[in-house]
């Protein structure tokens, strides 16, 4: 089911798709983010095979298939009103499942490439307890030599950063300065580096997604 969102901004006119266990019965929900040129369709592939039974699978659509238009590594500014717009659906998302009684600590968000840049960064905004963050070759948002500082609390929320090194859109010292911030924000945070691997997820990779979500999601009930 594509429900219109309601929002205002450049993705104000995204579609969600929705998967897995309905919403208002499921015992949690996984936010799924795709990457630049991609669908929400091709990041529930990934949905389908990470997220336990029972969790309800959520993928919005980025208008015009980027979430912003310039690389994560660009100045702030340069990717307004995109970003904001985007923050802030992943946002609704989140007050949707808030709002059928799935609370924080059932709610994870994954994605790849510019999605896993778009999960890492709203979690680092938006700090609470989490299921889990799946960020597949992405990390904080900004120019390099910024400060990623965050204000708040992740509660240990279990954080996976999965990536290439090299990759040709994610440098691996930004994953790993995104680790650190998110730890020094008081998650969990396991880092793997997968050396020569394509900009893609590797079967390894999925089934590390797959036992995160399933020990995150591990006694919830309905």
């Amino acid at each position: 089911m594509a429900t219109g969102t309601g929002l205002s901004g450049p993705h104000a006119d995204a579609e969600v798709i929705e998967a897995g266990a309905p919403l208002y019965e499921a015992r949690g929900a996984l936010i799924l983010l795709h990457g630049r040129g991609a669908s929400a369709t091709d990041i529930l592939g990934l949905g389908y095979e990470i997220a336990p039974e029972g969790v309800a699978l959520l993928a919005p659509q980025a208008v015009g298939h980027t979430w912003y238009p310039k690389s994560f590594l660009a100045p702030i500014q340069e990717n307004e009103p995109w970003l904001s717009s985007a923050l802030r659906l992943v946002e609704w998302l989140v007050e949707r499942c808030l709002a059928v009684g799935i609370n924080p600590e059932r709610i994870a968000v994954s994605g790849f490439s510019q999605g896993a840049c778009l999960s890492t960064e709203f979690v680092a905004r938006h700090p609470r307890r989490y299921a889990a963050v799946a960020a597949f070759t992405g990390g904080l948002i900004g120019p390099p030599g910024m400060n990623l500082h965050h204000e708040g609390s992740l509660e240990g929320t279990p954080v996976l950063f999965s990536s290439g090194d090299p990759d040709p859109h994610v440098p691996w010292v930004r994953v790993q300065e995104s680790a650190r911030e998110l730890e020094a924000m008081g998650a969990r945070v396991e880092v793997r580096q997968h050396v020569l691997r394509p900009h893609t997820i590797l079967p390894a990779e999925v089934e590390m997604g797959r036992e995160l979500l399933r020990t995150a999601f591990d006694g919830i009930q309905q």
